[in-house]
């Protein structure tokens, strides 16, 4: 059953009224909008800015506002969200970001979603309004639920109203390809690229074949311009400036989560990893054919891959743990990592169970 509420009483009520609830807007992630068992809440009523000032760096806005219309009303102030979310044009929403914790590209040098949100407005499992956080860029005492609801998945609380920080936007981008000899060698160079001075904004790993990575920077445009030769010249031959639209043809598709010889319907896991396990991962990836690609630096893994089961089972031999964005399967394949901790938010946050377990597999 879904459930059409148009207002925070109505949606009050239907938390109340039934027996277990599960919220949805976009369904840009529909592995994790659709449940057995539960009443569905479609909450795309709840859009909206509420509140923007340009000056202060900060906006709120209701939970299903489209992130490509916050994208277009912060340009026009020349301002942007730095962590590049994910599946914009394809209309994912600010809560629904939050819920599964999508950051994209760019969360490699300014941090994820999480350290943009600053408050947040939800309704806990008794049927209550509830506030985390504020509306301004300043500490704040008590819990960070804010940060707690990042990555919820809607089973701690159903968010209507969030509250970011943003930046101003950069005067230019430029973007460097360079091509790799072997995974070994790219994971190499990845490393010399952290560890230099050139503020990176985004590095990811295209296991081709070629073996490339795309390198991003940003500044203003003089600045850009006098460092970005020497930056290409430190890789040799193998580093290739890009125009715009060269860049593009990389960057717009992995805004939309589509991986090469890939579409917008396509299986799609995103593990968190760490560069030093690239190698086995890949490997263990190849043995089931699986399409990846390694995104921030190596340190998330996107993968696509029509035998769950499989996916699933080279998961758990080493040691990971996913969450499914779109597909069959379990929503969280690999190793369970619910801890003790976890369960007890959610008892003290739900205590009547109306939310899905934080466990679901």
């Amino acid at each position: 059953m879904i459930l059409h509420p148009p207002d925070e009483p109505a949606l009050c009520d239907a938390v109340r009224a039934e027996t277990r609830v599960l919220p949805f807007a976009g369904r840009t992630k529909p592995a994790l909008s659709t449940s057995e068992g539960v009443t569905l809440l479609d909450l795309r009523a709840f859009s909206g800015i509420v509140e923007y000032e340009p000056t202060e760096y900060t906006f709120t806005a209701r939970a299903a506002t489209p992130l490509r219309d916050v994208a277009a009303l912060l340009a026009s102030h020349g301002q942007y969200l730095p962590f590049d979310p994910p599946l914009a044009n394809a209309g994912a929403t600010l809560a629904g970001s939050v819920a599964a914790a999508m950051s994209g590209p760019g969360r490699l040098r300014y941090g994820g979603i999480r350290d943009f949100l600053i408050g947040i407005r939800w309704v806990d499992g008794s049927g209550q309004i509830v506030r985390g956080g504020g509306k301004v860029v300043k500490n704040a005492a008590g819990f960070d639920f804010p940060k707690l609801f990042t990555g919820s998945l809607g089973r701690l609380g159903i968010l209507t109203e969030l509250s970011f920080k943003v930046f101003p936007a950069p005067e230019a981008r430029q973007s460097i390809a360079i091509t790799c000899s072997s995974l070994p060698d790219a994971i190499e160079k990845i490393a010399h690229l952290s560890a230099q001075s050139w503020e990176v904004e985004a590095a990811e790993i295209f296991p081709g074949p070629p073996i490339r990575i795309l390198a991003r920077f940003m500044g203003d445009a003089p600045a850009l311009a006098s460092r970005i030769d020497r930056i290409a010249a430190s890789f040799g031959p193998a580093a290739q400036l890009l125009s715009n639209h060269e860049a593009a043809s990389f960057w717009d598709p992995l805004n939309d989560l589509i991986l090469p010889g890939t579409d917008a319907l396509s299986p799609l896991v995103k593990v968190p990893t760490t560069l030093h396990r690239l190698p086995a991962l890949d490997t263990a990836l190849t043995s089931i054919g699986a399409i990846r690609h390694y995104s921030m630096a190596g340190n998330l893994a996107l993968i696509s891959s029509p035998d769950a089961p499989a996916l699933d089972a080279t998961l758990s031999n080493l040691a990971l743990s996913g969450l499914r964005l779109r597909g069959p399967g379990p929503v969280r394949p690999g190793t369970p990592n619910a801890s003790l901790m976890e369960s007890r938010v959610s008892s003290a946050l739900d205590p009547l169970r109306k939310f899905l377990p934080l466990s679901t597999p």
